[in-house]
């Protein structure tokens, strides 16, 4: 007979679990003891159940494989939540296990007892109470199992305390093999001959595309035929963006140099779109013809209809696709319009990154980060107006190396991120990019970095307000109210945490201060003053002004 709790260690190990990311409560006790036993599994305690939560769900996004975290019941499973819609819009397999008082008797009353299975199904794709330790070795392969197919996303797992302290004879289970379904034959013919007939197609790359390496596939494409492409946010960096072929990110949602391109498309390959991001076009009935190609066949939307789906794995598809389709020689496609674009929308991306002002001006901050970055080099952005910077002007060079959301697009989630970059990733360079908001939300991690003894650095865009919404109050009209704070001393704070701090006081000393965080040991906080003065002007006037002029 074995201990349930031990059972449900030796189920995780089973799985590869690496880390358990968290905060054990009174009613994970018999769990925690069975992990501190555990050869394979390290606890990584935070400060907060939703750094722990965003660490998990960013590993689960990073490997592939589910990343794991635990908390205790009430409170701490309400911490949850924000992590749980996190990785469930986000597509990121994440396994959350909560502690429960005793099933069988009450030993407190209702004291801080809620209904956390039900209040997680509806932001995850499972959730479920164990409800004997027979029953352990299915409930958590059936939750990685859910928490990995496509589309990814986060399961929970109830562990009551009665349960967790049960004897069973149960034993782990183990994975079965498992080959994600291919597109069928003939909707790659159809696909194929879409393609063909095509004046001047054009790829884009969505979320669905960054996941199970379709890089190389799509790198081979588009070099065979010479078709152009675009990303959305949460496609960067599947294919190099230094490619000669790169027509933008789509980071703003309508009239930027890259929806002047899809114009000039009379056919749109879309790979990986998922409707969790604003589209980056809008279908009209009697408008441009769309092939889906995804995992998934298409969701119902009013703006998103396509007239070809070519359903299964992405990069398997590409790959037929790739056998299959001309050169660009043999097509005859013509993309000099596409191109013609291109020269007008590199020239503006290249405008303001030698601008000297202070505090520092968002496009130079961007080049600058751009340079220090290797190429396999990881940031990982809290939610702000800067994300629309990096999105649009930051080349990517390899898949998930800018870790930003576009989905849930929560706030406090760059720090956590960065720490899960780190844990998968030891040896690149990783650099969290936070509002000064978005970095105070779980600031606190900055504790949990410095006790893991992690090299990372952590760049605060400081601007003393909420400059996302700022700029959105521009663009609407209203007067500029009720959106500015104070902040602390970043550089104390962070040396209060063990950490070592760095005041950026002018552009000229911005690099050398990144190149030291970036390089020197420990966990480095920059406070870097930004103008954000010239946001709505650019953003919201300039760039529809000047594209629509092309």
């Amino acid at each position: 007979m074995t201990k349930a709790s031990d059972l449900f260690i030796q189920c995780l190990e089973e799985e590869d679990c690496e880390y358990i990311f968290g905060i054990p409560g009174e009613e994970n006790l018999d769990f925690l003891d069975s992990l501190s036993r555990s050869k394979t599994i390290k606890l990584i305690l935070t400060r907060h159940e939703q750094a722990a939560g965003f660490m998990a769900s960013v590993y689960g996004r990073l490997t592939g494989k589910t990343g794991v975290c635990i908390s205790t019941l009430g409170p701490g499973a309400t911490n949850f939540t924000t992590p749980a819609a996190y990785a469930q819009l986000g597509g990121m397999p994440m396994l959350m296990i909560t502690g429960q008082k005793p099933v069988k008797s009450s030993k407190q009353g209702r004291f801080q007892i809620l209904d956390v299975v039900d209040m997680m199904k509806p932001i995850t794709k499972y959730a479920t109470q164990i409800v004997s330790g027979d029953n352990i070795p299915t409930r958590v392969r059936e939750a990685y199992r859910i928490a990995e197919e496509e589309k990814p996303g986060a399961t929970h797992i109830e562990l009551p305390e009665d349960i967790a302290d049960e004897e069973t004879d149960a034993r782990p289970m183990k994975a079965s093999s498992v080959r994600r379904p291919t597109a069928e034959e003939k909707s790659i013919s159809r696909a194929l001959d879409k393609i063909h007939a095509a004046k001047s197609p054009i790829l884009v790359i969505g979320a669905g595309g960054n996941r199970k390496m379709t890089s190389k596939m799509l790198s081979i494409f588009i070099n065979k035929t010479g078709i152009p492409f675009i990303t959305t946010q949460l496609g960067k960096g599947v294919v190099d963006e230094s490619h000669p072929l790169f027509m933008g990110c789509a980071a703003l949602s309508a009239h930027d140099y890259v929806h002047r391109a899809l114009e000039a498309a009379d056919l749109i390959i879309n790979i990986g779109h998922d409707v969790i991001e604003k589209p980056p076009f809008f279908m009209e009935h009697d408008g441009t013809e769309v092939i889906h190609i995804s995992y998934n066949s298409a969701e119902v939307d009013p703006v998103y209809f396509p007239q070809i789906e070519v359903v299964g794995d992405i990069g398997n598809a590409i790959w037929q696709l790739k056998n299959g389709v001309k050169k660009q020689e043999e097509a005859g496609w013509d993309f000099s319009r596409m191109m013609e674009i291109k020269v007008h929308g590199d020239a503006q991306l290249a405008e303001g990154k030698d601008d000297m002002r202070f505090p520092i001006y968002p496009q130079h901050l961007v080049n600058k980060v751009r340079t220090a970055m290797p190429n396999d080099g990881i940031i990982c952005l809290d939610n702000g107006v800067y994300k629309i910077w990096f999105a649009r002007n930051y080349p990517a060079h390899e898949p998930n190396t800018v870790l930003l959301d576009n989905a849930l697009a929560t706030m406090g989630a760059g720090l956590p991120s960065a720490m899960a970059a780190r844990l998968v990733h030891k040896d690149r360079k990783v650099l969290a990019i936070c509002g000064d908001g978005g970095f105070m939300m779980n600031s606190q991690e900055l504790e949990t970095a410095v006790r893991l003894k992690m090299n990372i650095a952590v760049l605060i865009l400081n601007d003393s307000s909420y400059g996302m919404i700022r700029w959105k109050q521009a663009n609407m009209g209203f007067s500029d109210w009720g959106l500015e704070y104070g902040n602390p001393d970043f550089v104390k704070y962070a040396e209060s945490y063990g950490a070592i701090g760095h005041r950026v006081e002018s552009a000229e000393s911005l690099p050398n201060i990144l190149q030291t965080a970036l390089n020197e040991p420990g966990v480095h906080v920059i406070d870097c003053p930004v103008d954000y003065s010239e946001n709505d002007q650019i953003l919201n006037i300039d760039i529809k002004q000047r594209s629509a002029e092309i």
